[in-house]
């Protein structure tokens, strides 16, 4: 079961007395909206992964760069850490807040500052929705690639830090393919910009550093993000399995026959119930498993890889194979697809969601560890997930008002995960590590690899002020959990800190 915090594993945090922190924070950024009374801190107590809940000291609201600056400066002079929350859809405690820290939200920073469709980029600030960049630019004939299922809530600058992806990076790229430049405000308040509006910048890459970096290394205060020309045409096919280890199959083999397909997703027949209970999308209810592979490009290529994929789908088993008729089947098959979590949702009091990633070839035996896990443990679990790039998101089904559930669930989630690695994979493809996978990071790299990852914070971020306790353990932790050994009762690299 994962520890939200413990000062023998994370070190302890020097605590503030909070009026003193207020103080100084009005002293600084006199105009800054602060949070400080219950009752308005309560909304701010968790992100999207909402098992793991904790109030936040203060919250601070800024609308202008003066504000964030100040804010930094006068929190590093005082010791007081900072967790930076945008739209707060987070699925790894990524954004969980500390109770002797200071949230920073930068929700007021929704400004699309720039679309500039001859040399199709859009300069925005990190507050602004994913969707919003793509509405933004369409009347050009453009959209931003990476579509997160909550791109409609979530914010450019959580996509950033996170590296999210979406049902179309595939074939178009994580965020770290589709963002040329980021501004950001290190602890101590100084500016850094990474990256420019050029295909390249000299020197070190920071910027795909800092993708993904989940709050550890610097605020961001503005993004620029790649846009792409609309496809000119864009079809959906949806291929029906009789067995999931068949579904899994087929995805290698579509990819094996040269096609990268806009889109390639998977789900399972529980996903399936859930997703036409709730959407209509027109899913095969008696089917174990579907397909969704989108194709898009010109309409001659689109038709031919069609006749492809469809070749390949049949002679890997699929009992029926479909094709959207129109725009608006295309988009009712994708509303399934993207709406699969909340439809889960109404399927049980609560839902777990991992995120670890797989080569592809080894989709057929992991979904098969995981169907054994649900079987030994009693949980459901609903399998939805970007199978193009090995992507799985299991919903584990359990009800925390039932004493132990949510542990079950989090040890049917670290083993799936565990699984994962085993299979050559990752613990996270898109959602971050946060809090929820800090102990699984211990699982899949060795001491010498988080060795590295404490001098890259401390580079950026010595004092570990900036959403400390996130991403990566200690080596303590990690012996902790025994899965790091120790020599003579003593850890690896013992100039690292241990508390």
């Amino acid at each position: 079961m994962n520890i939200l915090f413990d000062p023998r594993l994370d070190g302890e945090l020097v605590g503030r007395d909070k009026h003193e922190v207020l103080e100084a924070l009005w002293r600084a950024a006199p105009t800054l909206t602060l949070l400080h009374r219950e009752e308005d801190l309560r909304p701010f107590e968790c992100d999207g992964l909402a098992a793991y809940r904790v109030l936040p000291m203060l919250v601070a609201l800024p609308e202008d760069l003066a504000q964030v600056e100040a804010l930094l400066k006068a929190c590093f002079a005082l010791g007081v850490p900072v967790v930076t929350r945008g739209a707060g859809t987070g699925l790894s405690g990524g954004a969980l807040p500390l109770e002797q820290g200071v949230l920073l939200v930068m929700s007021r920073f929704n400004k699309i500052i720039e679309v500039d469709p001859d040399a199709r980029i859009a300069r925005v600030q990190p507050g602004v929705r994913n969707l919003a960049i793509s509405e933004a630019a369409a009347p050009y004939g453009l959209y931003y690639a990476p579509d997160p299922s909550s791109q409609i809530a979530c914010s450019i600058g959580g996509n950033v830090a996170e590296n999210a992806g979406g049902v179309h990076c595939l074939k178009y790229g994580l965020t770290v393919h589709n963002v040329l430049r980021v501004d950001v405000l290190t602890i101590e308040g100084e500016h850094m910009t990474l990256g420019s509006n050029a295909f390249d910048a000299p020197g070190f890459d920071l910027l795909a550093l800092f993708n993904g970096s989940e709050g550890m290394l610097g605020v961001i205060t503005e993004i620029t993000v790649k846009l792409l020309p609309r496809p000119t045409v864009a079809k959906v096919l949806m291929a029906s399995f009789d067995d999931v280890e068949k579904a899994g199959r087929a995805v290698g083999d579509i990819i094996a026959a040269g096609i990268v397909p806009g889109g390639l997703e998977m789900m399972d027949k529980l996903a399936i119930e859930a997703a036409e209970d709730f959407v209509h999308a027109g899913y095969p209810l008696e089917a174990e498993a579907i397909l969704l592979c989108e194709l898009d490009g010109v309409e001659a290529d689109v038709d031919d890889d069609c006749e492809t994929v469809r070749q390949v789908l049949e002679k890997a088993g699929a009992t029926a194979i479909s094709q959207a008729r129109d725009e608006a089947e295309r988009a009712k098959f994708w509303a399934g697809r993207k709406n699969a979590f909340p439809a889960v949702g109404r399927m049980s009091p609560d839902y777990y969601c991992m995120d670890g990633t797989i080569p592809r070839k080894e989709l057929p035996r992991v979904l098969k560890g995981i169907a054994a896990l649900s079987e030994e443990s009693g949980l459901r679990v609903a399998n939805v997930f970007h199978a193009g790039d090995g992507n799985m998101h299991p919903l584990i089904l359990f009800d925390a008002n039932k004493e132990g559930e949510l542990a079950l669930a989090e040890d049917v989630g670290g083993r799936i995960l565990e699984l994962c690695v085993a299979a050559g994979g990752s613990i996270t493809g898109e959602h971050g590590v946060g809090r929820e996978k800090i102990n699984q990071m211990c699982s899949q790299f060795q001491a010498d690899e988080i060795t590295v990852f404490h001098a890259v914070k401390a580079a950026f971020d010595d004092k570990r002020l900036l959403n400390p306790g996130k991403n990566i353990p200690t080596l303590a932790r990690c012996a902790e959990f025994g899965v790091m050994h120790v020599h003579n009762n003593e850890l690896p690299h013992p100039e690292l800190p241990r508390f």
